[in-house]
């Protein structure tokens, strides 16, 4: 069966990935899961926390997204990176000016974030079109102290940071552009101006979330996930497999820039299944919820509330509001929330890049 682009579907990955890891350690503390960020690993008084992640989907800001996709992991369990490690497979004909420049971006961001690039390699092959990172990022936290989606309990809040679709709508921004720039309505008029092009690259500054999950951490939460691969209705779906969970998400309550909502309309996008790294699910216990919402204020991270973690037997829905049949007054109905797919920004690619 041949597969589609984006990282593989959740009972695919139980299957085929998943299933064949037999050997255990005993030192391993969390391992290998759906919607588990990180692995755990006993190292005494302190747990060492390790993930690992591609950027494969743009070129213009690889080494800048490199750095930001593995840190924000890590930060996930509520820790501050310290070291990280790239391996760049580059295609052929790339310049020693175009490796100065990805070095430079992940250089500059890896200050920014305050974690040390401690090795990796660097190679031409003819076996990628484009350039790939794989970026693994290491944290240390003392022992039984990191953050755990385990925790999660029904009447917990789901908080959400910044917005949605900030990385995938920076990336489209970035990679077509012009594009964007030639899109036009039925009277001639531009889609999108060059102002909101222009703010829609500037969130892949916004795509780190360590501020705000280390902020987080010193509060105390019942889990936390960085949104990436398929949006923030995927991230919720993963949590609630570690958890055995169900939740209740609020669509209106879901914090979205124009620009976003503007480019994702017309690439035909759903920017509720669109990476958006640089947003963070906090998932809040009641009795902390003022705590944390001051956490937030005070690490300059804009934060909401977006729904509530429910019984497993209630599932996992979103809540939409909708116009009652006959009355034209609100109502509201429940939607399933499906297992995460192939991430809706490959829809802009067409095959040619991916």
């Amino acid at each position: 069966m041949k597969l589609e682009n984006g990282k593989l579907d959740s009972d695919m990955l139980r299957q085929i990935v998943f299933d064949k890891i037999t050997y255990r350690n005993d030192d391993v503390k969390v391992r290998p899961g759906i919607g588990e960020d990180c692995a755990l690993i006993d190292f005494g008084d302190y747990d060492c926390v390790m993930s690992t992640d591609p950027i494969s989907s743009t070129v213009s800001d690889i080494g800048r997204l490199a750095i930001h996709i593995t840190c924000n992991d890590i930060a996930s369990n509520g820790i501050q990176p310290l070291g990280i490690m790239l391996a760049c497979m580059l295609p052929e004909g790339t310049t020693d000016k175009d490796v100065e420049e990805i070095m430079e971006q992940a250089g500059t961001t890896a200050a920014e974030v305050g974690v040390e690039i401690i090795g990796g390699h660097t190679e031409i092959t003819p076996a990628v079109r484009q350039p790939v990172i794989v970026s693994t990022a290491i944290g240390k936290a003392p022992a039984g102290t990191s953050q755990d989606g385990n925790d999660m309990q029904p009447g917990d809040f789901i908080m959400m940071t910044k917005a949605v679709g900030l990385e995938g709508t920076g990336i489209i921004a970035c990679d077509h552009e012009e594009e964007i720039r030639k899109a036009a309505g039925e009277d001639g008029s531009r889609l999108v101006s060059d102002e909101e092009i222009a703010r829609a690259k500037s969130f892949l500054d916004l795509v780190s979330v360590v501020p705000e999950g280390v902020a987080a951490g010193k509060v105390g939460t019942h889990g936390m996930h960085d949104i990436t691969e398929g949006g923030i209705l995927g991230a919720v779906w993963e949590m609630c497999q570690i958890s055995h969970t169900g939740a209740e998400v609020w669509e209106d309550a879901i914090p979205m820039h124009p620009e976003t909502e503007k480019i994702c309309r017309l690439f035909d996008v759903n920017p509720l299944r669109l990476i958006s790294s640089g947003s963070m699910i906090i998932i809040v216990p009641k009795e902390k919820r003022s705590a944390m919402e001051e956490a937030m204020k005070a690490a300059g991270v804009d934060a909401f509330i977006i729904g509530v973690i429910k019984e497993e037997s209630e599932g996992i829905c979103m809540a939409k509001h909708i116009l009652t049949c006959g009355s034209g007054s609100p109502g509201r109905i429940r939607v399933k929330i499906d297992p995460p797919y192939a991430d809706e920004i490959y829809k802009t690619y067409k095959g040619e890049k991916i």
